[in-house]
C-alpha cells in the first residue's frame, strides 16, 4: 500500500480530521512522524475517525 492520495488536495483536510479526532480522545499528535504512539493510542484515533464518518453518513442519508 502506498501513501499517494487519489485527491492530493484532500491530504490537509484528512490531517486536520486526524488531529481533531486525536484531540477528542486525549492523544497528543505532533506534525509529521508519530511513531512513538502506542497501538492503543493509534487505534483510538482511528476508531474515533470511523465513528465520526459513520455519524456524518447517517446524518446525510437519513434525512
Amino acid at each position: 500500500m502506498n501513501n499517494k492520495s487519489i485527491v492530493p488536495e484532500a491530504r490537509e483536510g484528512l490531517n486536520r480530521f486526524k488531529m481533531e479526532a486525536a484531540n477528542e480522545v486525549g492523544v497528543t499528535l505532533k506534525q509529521g512522524y508519530n511513531g512513538d504512539l502506542t497501538a492503543r493510542q493509534a487505534g483510538s484515533i482511528g476508531g474515533q475517525m470511523v465513528k465520526k464518518m459513520i455519524q456524518a453518513y447517517e446524518q446525510n442519508n437519513l434525512k
